[in-house]
This record gives C-alpha cells, sequence and structure tokens, in this order.
C-alpha cells in the first residue's frame, strides 16, 4: 500500500524519476566529485521537501527517484537541483570549472516520468464505476 502524504488540503503521492546528463557526456563524476554531488542534491532535496527514495550517480549521468510535494513541478525541482549543484560543484573543484568554461555542468535537458502503483485502466474503471448509485452520473469527457 501506498503511503500518502499530506499538507492542509491535499493528500498525495507524487514520484518522478528524473535522468539528466553531464554536458558533452563527459565522464568526471567519479570519485569526491561524485561523493560531493551526492551530498549537494541530499541538501538540494531536503531543503524543498524532497525525498529520494533512490539515487544513482554514474560518471556520466545521475538517476533519481523523488518523492515530491505538490507545490513543485518537475521543470522546478530540475532547475533547482541542476542549478544548484553545478554552480556549487564548479566552485569547490576548479577541474571542472575549466571544463565546464561557460559554467554550464549540466546537459540542457532531462528525462522525467511519472512513476506510480496505479495505472491508467484502474483509474478510467474507477472513474467510469463512480456515481452509479446515483440518480444521474454527468460524465466530463464523452466517449
Amino acid at each position: 500500500m501506498a503511503e500518502y502524504k499530506s499538507v492542509s488540503h491535499a493528500v498525495y503521492e507524487i514520484k518522478y524519476h528524473f535522468v539528466w546528463i553531464t554536458k558533452y557526456r563527459y565522464k568526471v563524476l567519479e570519485g569526491a566529485i561524485a561523493y560531493r554531488l551526492r551530498e549537494l542534491l541530499r541538501q538540494g532535496c531536503d531543503a524543498k521537501g524532497i525525498e529520494i527514495v533512490k539515487g544513482s550517480i554514474s560518471k556520466d549521468h545521475v538517476h533519481m527517484l523523488l518523492s515530491c510535494p505538490t507545490n513543485l513541478s518537475p521543470s522546478q525541482i530540475m532547475q533547482y537541483l541542476k542549478g544548484r549543484s553545478s554552480h556549487l560543484i564548479q566552485d569547490e573543484f576548479p577541474a571542472l570549472k575549466r571544463r565546464y568554461w561557460g559554467q554550464h555542468m549540466w546537459a540542457r535537458g532531462y528525462f522525467c516520468a511519472t512513476v506510480g502503483n496505479v495505472d491508467e485502466e484502474t483509474i478510467r474503471n474507477y472513474i467510469e464505476k463512480q456515481g452509479t448509485e446515483d440518480i444521474e452520473n454527468i460524465r466530463i469527457v464523452e466517449e
């Protein structure tokens, strides 16, 4: 069973699978850099109320499964994590600052997929059965 979170007016479970790569796919995420990146990502997630369910740092990309609050969109999460980590890690490792001379350590895009325990067919069936006891069931979308 899913562990739902709640805030004052919402109950939710929102999980995203993110993948992003280093610019030019340079294999720079190893050793001390990878360990420091891990700490920066943990700190960034804690600051925004994001729970890290799973994560992995490879030499040229990062995978993270995040449980996120309702007030953050995927693009806001990526903007924050990529921007903050790039800035701070380049300040700490001058070799990275020289390699990424424009201060853009991460490639422009990212991959994001939603993750959940309920598939689309289950939700369709649930909505279809809503209001069957009532006199009239009004459909939002006609099929």
